[in-house]
């Protein structure tokens, strides 16, 4: 069967990055343009008797040398001589940060980069995901085997070999330049539009996680504060179903049917406000939600969640700052060995004990009276007190674990994975092995005295890491010797 493309220029070069990012940003108009066209029309006249098939743009950039760069510097230069690629989507979206690292690339090795059409098609699901007057379909749903017209997702060549270090070598020799291919990008994209209700280009680049819908409520109050406030730097708040406010007042309409995990995002421009992700109870979740958000490169990510507190010292509300994970939650086993370790970033736990003190007005030695620092262990079963104590009681013993919960040490070690800055701040709200279990209404007066502080303290870190130069934030503890160009 004969094969259509759009008519595309050959590779051009540039030196100048936004001038680069124009023209990725014209090369996937054109692409995904011609196959919304062809999707239209063969849907309302049948099969076309031809082939439709357009490609994502390419960053691409050569060197022969090795480059004299700041050592201090994590990112933005390629770790070796030759030729290092990857392929680009949604440029708008991505605009900043496409712009970003293109000139830093530029700069540190003083050559210019190739944008071109690449050899990896775009899926017709993603293509037309921007349409609104358009729905691909399921499978035997149309006249005709889609598959035969478009190209569509294929996950075989959609995964995290790149990040994980799995990747073979590739024939040509050509290396990667970014840690996801567009593909993988439009995957999750996707994903988090459905998980979320919110489209990507709400997200922030600091985000909290959560597990409680409590956070929501004073999230939103916080958020109308700032509102309030000319000076506050915030613009609007948006929550589920893309509902976008800009004042104290305005009405939120009530969400018919919750997402998965309901997200919130309290705005500022050049994506420098704070996303709120209610993940809910679970290392799956943790792991679905930040493998999804980690393709748009946040700055930060930290967990303000609840965790039972395992020493008999702490109190209903003390506050546990994890330095060391005990990764007991097993769905990242396949992608990060347990054998892996996950460092304390500095950045990030000084940002937050920095937060602790200046919402609770306690510094120094005072300050443990409300903070505990150490090892958390994140496990896979909600219930494991019911279990036989013996074995997990002896393990979190020899772990010297402090607090345990199901979430954090997945939000960690996926932080580690994908190279984004992470961070854990939790709220012990029972005891289970000193007999202080999770009660109505011990959890009720818990709540009320304890989540607007909490929550306070994940905003005030966020804060002070948005003033950190981004070289400073992305540590050179989350690169490996063997690393792409891009953040």
């Amino acid at each position: 069967m004969a094969v259509q493309t759009p008519e595309l220029p050959e590779e051009q070069f540039f030196k100048d990055a936004e001038q680069a990012v124009d023209h990725l940003q014209y090369l996937y108009d054109a692409a995904t343009g011609f196959l919304s066209d062809a999707f239209r029309k063969a849907m309302q006249e049948g099969h076309p008797g031809v082939k439709y098939r357009a490609f994502y743009p390419e960053i691409r950039i050569t060197t022969t040398t090795f480059a004299q760069v700041d050592s201090r510097l994590s990112f933005g230069h390629v770790s070796e001589p030759g030729t290092h690629a990857t392929t680009v989507t949604n440029p708008r979206l991505f605009r900043a940060y496409l712009i970003q690292q293109i000139k830093l690339l530029i700069g540190n090795h003083n050559v210019p980069v190739c944008i071109a059409v690449s050899d990896t098609p775009i899926p017709v699901h993603f293509a037309v995901a921007a349409q609104t007057d358009v729905t691909v379909p399921q499978e035997g749903a149309a006249e005709f085997i889609l598959r035969d017209v478009f190209d569509v997702p294929d996950l075989s060549t959609t995964n995290d070999d790149i990040v994980n270090g799995t990747r073979t070598p590739h024939p040509d020799g050509v290396e990667p330049l970014a840690p996801f291919t567009a593909q993988r990008i439009d995957y999750s994209l996707a994903r988090l539009a459905h998980y979320t209700a919110t489209d990507p280009e709400h997200f922030q680049n600091h985000v909290l996680f959560t597990n409680y819908q409590f956070y929501v409520s004073e999230f939103e109050a916080y958020a109308r504060e700032m509102l309030a406030d000319p000076d506050s730097g915030y613009t609007s708040f948006v929550s589920t179903g893309n509902i976008e406010i800009t004042g104290p007042d305005d009405v939120i309409p009530p969400t018919v049917k919750q997402p998965q995990m309901p997200t919130y995002h309290l705005k500022r421009p050049n994506g420098a406000g704070i996303t709120l992700v209610n993940i809910g109870v679970g290392p799956s979740n943790a792991k679905t939600a930040t493998d999804h958000i980690a393709v748009l490169r946040p700055h930060a990510w930290l967990m303000v969640g609840h965790c039972a507190g395992l020493r008999n010292s702490q109190s209903l509300g003390d506050f546990v700052l994890a330095h060391a994970y005990l990764r007991e939650d097993r769905v990242l086993d396949d992608d990060l060995p347990v054998w892996v370790p996950i460092p304390a970033l500095a950045e990030i736990q000084i940002a937050l004990e920095t937060a602790v003190a200046s919402v609770t007005q306690l510094e120094g030695y005072d300050l443990k009276r409300i903070m505990r620092t150490g090892t958390v262990a994140s496990v896979d079963n909600r219930n494991w007190e019911l279990r036989d104590q013996e074995g997990p009681v002896q393990r979190l013993s020899q772990s010297r674990a402090i607090a345990l919960d199901m979430e954090s040490a997945t939000i960690a070690a996926n932080g580690f994975r994908f190279r984004v800055p992470y961070g854990t701040l939790l709220c012990v709200s029972d005891k289970p092995l000193h007999g202080e279990l999770k009660l109505p209404g011990m959890a009720s007066d818990f709540y009320t005295t304890q989540v607007a502080r909490h929550l306070m303290i994940g905003i005030r870190a966020m804060e002070h890491l948005r003033e950190m130069p981004l070289e400073r934030i992305h540590s050179r503890k989350l690169r490996s010797f063997d690393e792409t160009a891009f953040l």
